[in-house]
């Protein structure tokens, strides 16, 4: 039985097909009018959002400011603290610094206003900055004895810094005499993004009320990092982990809320960098909160979400002592790693159940082991090499099982033609021949069904990993996000496509094509009342055009070369392996044996069986 080969027509229908896009395209280009009105457009609602963010006090740390050169104002302001007025107001920040991590640390509350990356760079090559320019917020909120309610972001705090071994630690305190005190302790170790960080009091217990609640309010609004920010904001955030080891998370694309019990950390996570609270005493519950701040690509637009988190402390006797860990830094599972007994790692969307299992222990490890021996997007080729061809065996099964069907096809065509007025007549004589054949329809869904677990855990593993940022390969920049070959002029973008063209896409598109040609292109007969499954192929590239055009280039490279791959597998099975011929006669071999039924066999033959009575009747 000779096999179709891949119809010319059918390859001058995609080229034309894809002719006819891009011409759509070109024709739907605005014109210079059109795009400055879109630009001015774009710029009225980046005003307007900026406007919203300076007024949206949900992050901003907008502590009133003191004037220390005015002795009105900071009568008022003692007036107004009560006991913690023994503390001269002094304005003034204090640095501490590894060769990692910078962080800035103001008097005025005590809390970090500045946490720069010492080695990274954003897409445009300024430094990454994890809080800057009053985008977070930390206090603790509590009430006195006297009936005043307090927020340490408004208090003034002592700074004393120490040197030791290595060790950098900054004692802040917010004094309400010379013994008595509230104590942010800040310990750096060198080339560590991990700073251990403790709230303590002592001698409050006649000021601090134990009876009310005493609270850690905890807020972030993500800078922006990356090139798209609707990209970069689909990994960005909220995680926390229970002392159960239990991982949860709040929504990613929309604003969510949750109170949890048991909190051991929280991460705000901004794609490839993170902001954590961690402890060693878990927090017994917390209020936690994520805004989504993106509703649309922008290039100007600086915020992904804004975080917050209000976490209850214990009082004992009057005082306040918790021991935490803040972290600053990348959202790299090496880096993490180290971290093994406040489970950080467990921060890296890897995936969830099976998925994620082998995205962690399989594909991250052996990609490093690649990457450290080959530039990365070879690494990424060789990998794809090697687990197509781990993966031969079952596109093997997935051929042969189609090899099969096309064997069986004239007699299919026949009993569809003799029985094409009874239904299930013609149901129940296929399966019979699949029987007596020895041929599952359904062993071609299988292999691919296998091959899910594998398509996923990459699906997952190409946009977290931290080791492809901003590595590039040929024309891609960076095979953490989408390459560009072509950007649209500003404010002009193609639904659902983007403001630009990535050409990995495209080439993957044309090898997932000819692919589909190869396996289910070669008969492909339209059935009434069903979809036209030849325009269903030609479809499917032009969707995962659309889909992967703003993904991680590098995920691109994977799925154009490992078609490339599999398309190279099957020429070779269908060319050297197998042989209809023999597959006839086995087939005919495996008619003449008797075929003995399973019981759901059984059970599904007698339930036909007695529908064709009901309906004779």
């Amino acid at each position: 039985m000779e096999e179709k080969k891949l119809d010319v027509k059918s390859i001058i229908g995609f080229v034309l097909i894809f002719g006819i896009l891009i011409f759509m395209f070109y024709q739907n280009k605005p014109t210079p009018e059109e795009i400055a009105a879109q630009k001015a457009k774009q710029e009225q609602i980046d005003a307007a959002a900026a406007n919203e963010e300076k007024t949206d006090d949900f992050v901003i740390d907008s502590t009133p400011e003191v004037n220390l050169n005015d002795s009105t104002a900071i009568a008022g302001y003692k007036s107004k603290i009560g006991a913690f007025g023994f503390t001269t107001p002094k304005e003034g920040t204090t640095v501490l610094e590894n060769d990692v991590l910078f962080l800035k640390i103001s008097n005025k509350g005590g809390h970090v206003v500045e946490a720069k990356m010492k080695n990274f760079v954003t897409y445009d090559s300024v430094p990454v900055y994890l809080v800057k320019d009053g985008n977070s917020s930390f206090s603790i909120d509590f009430s006195t004895t006297d009936n005043r309610v307090l927020s340490t972001k408004d208090l003034f705090f002592e700074p004393s810094l120490t040197k030791s071994d290595g060790k950098q630690i900054l004692s802040l305190k917010a004094k309400t005499s010379n013994n008595q005190f509230l104590e942010y302790r800040y310990e750096m170790k060198p080339g560590d993004y991990l700073v251990d960080f403790t709230v303590r009091t002592q001698g409050l217990d006649g000021i601090i009320n134990d009876s009310k609640p005493v609270t850690l309010d905890w807020k972030l609004k993500g800078i922006r990092h990356s090139k798209s920010i609707q990209y970069e904001n689909r990994y960005t955030r909220l995680t926390y982990h229970h002392e159960d080891g239990k991982l949860s998370k709040l929504s990613e694309g929309s604003d969510d809320e949750e109170t949890e019990e048991d909190i051991k950390w929280i991460s705000y996570r901004q794609h490839f960098f993170s902001s954590i609270l961690a402890a060693d005493e878990p927090f017994k519950s917390g209020e936690l909160t994520s805004k989504n701040l993106v509703e649309e690509e922008s290039r100007t637009f600086g915020f992904t979400k804004a975080y917050s988190s209000v976490l209850p402390l214990d009082v004992k006797g009057g005082e306040i002592s918790k021991s935490m860990y803040m972290y600053y830094g990348p959202t790299d599972v090496d880096v993490l790693s180290k971290y093994e007994d406040l489970d950080l790692v467990d921060s890296i969307p890897f995936g969830w159940g099976i998925f994620g299992w082998i995205n962690r222990y399989v594909f991250t490890p052996f990609y490093s082991l690649l990457s450290s021996y080959f530039p990365y997007g070879i690494a990424i080729i060789i990998m794809t090499i090697l687990v197509r061809l781990a993966m031969s065996p079952v596109t093997y099964k997935s051929y042969l099982s189609q090899a099969k069907m096309k064997v069986l096809k004239p007699e299919i065509n026949e009993l569809n033609e003799k029985y094409k007025d009874n239904a299930m007549k013609k149901q129940q004589e296929t399966m019979k021949l699949y029987g007596k054949a020895g041929v599952s329809p359904m062993s071609g869904c299988v292999p691919a069904f296998l091959q899910m677990p594998i398509f996923y855990a990459l699906f997952m593993f190409f946009p977290s990993s931290f080791a492809l940022r901003q590595k590039s390969f040929l024309w891609a920049d960076d095979l953490s996000s989408f390459d560009t070959i072509y950007q649209f002029p500003e404010g002009f973008s193609i639904p659902f496509y983007g403001d630009h063209v990535s050409l990995f896409p495209i080439l993957a598109s044309i090898a997932i094509f000819f692919y589909m040609m190869m396996t289910t292109g070669q008969n492909m007969p339209s059935q009434p009342g069903m979809p036209n499954m030849k325009f269903i192929m030609y479809l499917m590239p032009f969707m995962m055009l659309f889909f992967f055009n703003n993904y991680a280039s590098g995920l691109s490279l994977y799925y154009f070369v490992s078609n490339l791959i599999t398309i190279g597998i099957m020429l070779v099975i269908k060319n050297f392996i197998l042989d209809n011929d023999k597959i006839h006669a086995q087939i005919q071999e495996n008619k003449k044996k008797p075929k003995k039924e399973n019981k759901f066999q059984r059970k599904m033959r007698e339930m036909m069986e007695q529908a064709e009575a009901q309906k004779k009747k």
